[in-house]
């Protein structure tokens, strides 16, 4: 058995956070395997003097639950067997490029416009720019920076003026627009998939009365039936984008199911203990047996 790691950031030591790391561990040594929790410090990968690839350590394998993509990009040129692979994770994380990746793979999203980055200190966002913006996608409109989790990072605006409130406050940042769903305001569709195969579902519920339903913001969370066409997306995404486990955020819409984002390291505790299924030896086991 190759020895392992399951790398998670560095600077977070919440009990939420950790759980999954932890629970992970649990199942690899229940079935027999070397693996250790380890924080991505400086220092698991670089590059030598010589251009070389310093590997610290040695190691077959790693479960990546940061999303530091330059460790990433070190650990796999180095030869270890990343979970999921650097690029699978680099595209789930920054949200716009996900987007970009399933575009015209017959998956149904939600219309979005990628914001153009400024460069330009003085600059102000024009009331031209938001009209583009509304005449494409409506009012209200969700803005969402590229990069977040657990519901952080992503804003709802209602008016012209908020818009362009948002659009000057994040336009240094990556982000961009996306069309409002009404008919799933507050509410969503978590699923989980492993190795390409629906695992759990659970509908997520904002508590608060507000747009993001994130089990993270309180969100109340619900089992809910693996249907064929819940399965069919599933692993359709997890094709495209190459993923050997990932949360699949799924609005509902008029005609149906609509994506709203793939999370490469989407957290299971909430999915675990709503639906019972144990999400973890599911992934472990994928794992074993892709390694040999």
């Amino acid at each position: 058995m190759q020895k392992g790691i399951i790398v998670v950031n560095a600077w977070s030591d919440s009990a939420d956070y950790l759980y999954q790391a932890y629970r992970l561990r649990e199942e690899f040594a229940l079935r027999g395997a070397d693996v250790a929790v380890v924080k991505n410090y400086c220092g698991m990968a670089g590059i030598a003097g010589s251009g070389k690839i310093d590997l610290r350590e040695a190691v077959g394998f790693a479960v990546f639950l940061d999303k530091d993509k330059y460790a990433l990009r070190l650990l796999e040129r180095a030869g270890v067997r990343l979970f999921n692979s650097a690029r699978a994770i680099e595209v789930c994380d920054d949200k716009m490029l996900t987007h970009i990746a399933l575009a015209e793979e017959g998956i149904p999203m939600p219309a979005v416009l990628p914001a153009p980055l400024c460069y330009t200190p003085e600059a102000a966002v024009g009331a031209a720019y938001c009209k583009n913006v509304i005449a494409a996608l409506g009012l209200p409109v969700v803005v969402k920076e590229s990069y977040g989790s657990l519901g952080k990072q992503v804003y709802l605006a209602s008016s012209e003026e908020e818009l362009r409130a948002l659009a000057q406050k994040l336009r240094f940042t990556p982000h961009f627009y996306q069309q409002f769903i009404a008919e799933s305001r507050g509410k969503d569709l978590r699923v989980v998939a492993v190795g390409g195969r629906a695992v759990a579902a659970m509908t997520r519920s904002a508590a608060d009365g507000g747009f993001r339903s994130n089990a993270a913001r309180g969100g109340r969370c619900e089992a809910f039936p693996l249907t064929d066409e819940i399965c069919g997306l599933a692993a359709k995404i997890s094709e495209k984008l190459s993923l050997d486990y990932c949360g699949i955020d799924l609005l509902f819409g008029k005609e149906g199911y609509l994506l709203c984002e793939v999370n490469s390291n989407a957290y299971f505790k909430a999915l675990e203990g709503a639906t019972g299924v144990n999400v973890a030896a599911a992934y472990v086991k994928h794992i074993l047996k892709k390694l040999g």
